[in-house]
């Protein structure tokens, strides 16, 4: 497991360099530029890329919540928040455009170095029997949400989302 944490915390510091270079090699119109295949401007997407960070530093508590209640329990909670799914569409999309306003890119980058210390914080006092439970999980809100995901999954997964939003930024990178 220790590998696995190791894979996680490479990925992070890839996200960061990665994240730098595009704020380095952008200029202001470059940002207000709408990205490619959704509906943010390259600076709302950016912003919207590091709030998956957020979105699991704040969802880890509550994922070993999950990891704790009868199946059905979880199973109940997952059903409802996938019910939920447009509600959820729209305020995440709303939320990061509001959001890039404050955490624009001249503070998106420190938000982003603040929310990946205290997960590898966290994550290097997880137990390894921890990070292999699993939690239902609201499978028709992201593409890397899986009806059941592991904790190293639930840590890994700002990553994942964070280069698949790579690909639709239509910014250089240095």
């Amino acid at each position: 497991m220790d590998q696995v944490r190791e894979q996680i915390a490479a990925s992070y510091r890839h996200d960061a360099t990665a994240l730098g270079g595009y704020l380095s090699a952008a200029d202001f119109n470059a940002l207000k530029n709408r990205s490619e295949g959704t509906r943010w401007t390259n600076e709302q997407l950016l912003f919207h890329m590091v709030f998956g960070y957020m979105v699991v530093r704040a969802l880890i508590p509550l994922v070993h919540l999950l990891i704790k209640c009868p199946p059905w329990i979880s199973s109940a909670f997952c059903k409802l928040l996938n019910f939920g799914t447009p509600l959820f569409h729209l305020v995440n999309y709303l939320g990061s455009c509001a959001a890039a306003t404050v955490f624009n890119h001249r503070r998106v980058q420190r938000r982003l170095e603040r929310t990946q210390a205290a997960l590898l914080s966290r994550l290097g006092t997880e137990q390894t029997a921890a990070l292999q439970r699993c939690a239902d999980f609201p499978s028709r809100w992201d593409p890397f949400f899986h009806e059941q995901m592991s904790l190293a999954q639930v840590y890994a997964y700002p990553s994942e989302h964070f280069a698949f939003h790579c690909q639709q930024l239509s910014l250089p990178r240095k």
